[in-house]
């Protein structure tokens, strides 16, 4: 007679320090690991009802003020939800000062991703008795590790950058759909690009302990870790490497398979300096995206749910808390009815890097590939920006002017450095009628649907191990860092 196995122990983790908004999640555990997973934003916040009723333009105050870490992106999203609605496209310099401001925002999120939310849990007691964790800890433990402020220094530096270019930060003010109303002239070009090869060289002496150059050009994992093994303990990168190799990170946190990019930096020809796509596990190239196959399924959120998921155009936001079923006020966007994970992991497996295709097609979403990804990003957009600055012609328009209509809709598509962020507007008698959002972290945390399907962490955290005694299990931690969750925006 076989032996009846244990009943799953369950777990609630959270709230989750260091994250971005409130966070919690809830793990059936058993034979020490996860065999389900939950995932709940507790906190409701409700700018989309905020905005019914407002003038079109008045969104571009409101917001930004969902979040206080990516607010340019968001103002990015509806001014192209705007210039959409108007049909407008900005010249070229306002393309190239909104591009700059956005890179500036995602740059810091991702130095402030690695050093800050990421890198510090490796300083935890448990991992006390592995090789590297003494440097880790010099290096990265929270408030006192010496890279960790440093690296807070440098993104203060870089931040400047913002004051000459929007004004401000956060919740920048420049951004309209005509382009960008702060016009740069010779002097300030000259002092913004000294402030961008400052932040170059911090990536080079500190992350990379190389040329930039020389990272990017790394084309498989291969050569990857033969970079590292020149010079294990230079830079903060290769310590990372160092550790990865040490836990296996590449096992850990698999995700959907299926990766989502709406592309990056508009530039003036049309095109996206990082491409927009669906790359799927397996294929050689990234399908096209549809949009109009975007879905919002409200089965498992305190709030109303339609008859069938809806586009955002059409997109419904009412709480409704009696919802037996539900357990998060995220919805559940799903693209022709699929889980999709997004990030940085998207926008270089959608623009080709060879380094990303090779490490995902080695191991699939990872907690290595998608930190890899991040990091490397910076080391690819830093340089564009410099040739951004340099394409800017003083003297020339950054804005034009319009007049928006008083019926139509609009679609705003863009990158922050979570992933996907898109913005959908529907106007009636000169008012918002509808306004929708769909966060990264709304695709990437979201929770299941009415078929059932796990959304995008949820399935990456089946199969982490769980020490006996863990509470807060290191492995989920890596997890959902390696996503890098907003809770803020998901829950706007």
């Amino acid at each position: 007679m076989s032996q009846a196995k244990p009943l799953p122990t369950r777990l609630l983790v959270g709230p989750f320090n260091r994250v971005e908004g409130d966070l919690e999640v809830s793990l059936d555990i058993q034979q020490g690991a996860v065999q389900s997973a939950h995932v709940n934003a507790p906190m409701y916040r409700g700018f989309e009802q905020i905005l019914t009723g407002k003038a079109p333009h008045d969104s571009l105050v409101f917001v930004p003020r969902i979040c206080g870490i990516c607010s340019v992106s968001q103002s990015v999203a509806a001014a192209r939800a705007l210039s959409d609605l108007a049909g407008i496209t900005p010249p070229a310099n306002g393309l190239h000062a909104t591009n700059l401001m956005l890179a500036v925002e995602n740059m810091a999120d991702h130095l402030t991703h690695f050093y800050v939310f990421f890198m510090p849990d490796f300083t935890r007691e448990v991992y006390a008795d592995r090789p590297w964790h003494a440097e880790a800890t010099r290096r990265f433990r929270s408030e006192y590790g010496e890279q960790v402020r440093a690296s807070l220094a440098a993104r203060q530096r870089w931040f400047n950058l913002l004051g000459t270019l929007g004004g401000k930060w956060p919740h920048t003010q420049s951004i309209e759909p005509g382009g960008s109303t702060r016009a740069i002239d010779v002097a300030e070009r000259t002092r913004l690009l000294s402030r961008v090869r400052e932040f170059r060289a911090f990536l080079e002496r500190e992350l990379f302990a190389a040329p930039l150059e020389v990272v990017t050009s790394l084309a498989s994992e291969e050569a990857l870790w033969a970079w590292h093994d020149e010079a294990p303990n230079r830079g903060d990168l290769r310590l990372f490497l160092s550790i990865v190799r040490d836990q296996q990170l590449q096992r850990m946190g698999p995700g959907p398979g299926r990766y989502l990019s709406y592309g990056a930096y508009l530039q003036p020809d049309g095109s996206s300096a990082l491409g927009n796509g669906l790359w799927l596990a397996g294929s050689d190239a990234p399908a096209r995206v549809n949009t109009h196959q975007i879905r919002e399924d409200a089965t498992c959120t305190w709030l109303a749910q339609a008859r069938e998921p809806l586009h955002p155009y059409q997109g419904l936001t009412r709480p409704e808390m009696d919802k037996a079923e539900a357990y998060t006020w995220n919805k559940a966007p799903r693209l022709d009815g699929q889980v999709v994970e997004t990030g940085a992991i998207a926008r270089q497996l959608v623009s080709g890097q060879p380094l990303i295709r090779d490490l995902v097609g080695r191991h699939g979403g990872s907690v290595y590939s998608r930190v890899v990804a991040r990091v490397l990003e910076l080391a690819v957009v830093v340089p564009m920006m410099e040739q951004w600055l340099a394409a800017i012609v003083p003297g020339e328009s950054f804005c034009e002017s319009l007049r928006l209509p008083d019926e139509g809709s609009g679609q705003g598509l863009s990158e922050a450095a979570r992933g996907a962020l898109g913005h959908w507007l529907v106007v009636h008698d000169g008012r918002i009628a509808n306004y929708q959002i769909i966060a990264p972290t709304s695709w990437n945390f979201s929770p299941r649907d009415a078929q059932g399907q796990p959304g995008a962490l949820e399935q990456a955290l089946v199969g982490a191990p769980v020490r006996e005694g863990e509470t807060t299990p290191v492995a989920v931690q890596h997890i959902v860092r390696s996503f890098d969750p907003c809770m803020v925006c998901t829950v706007h």
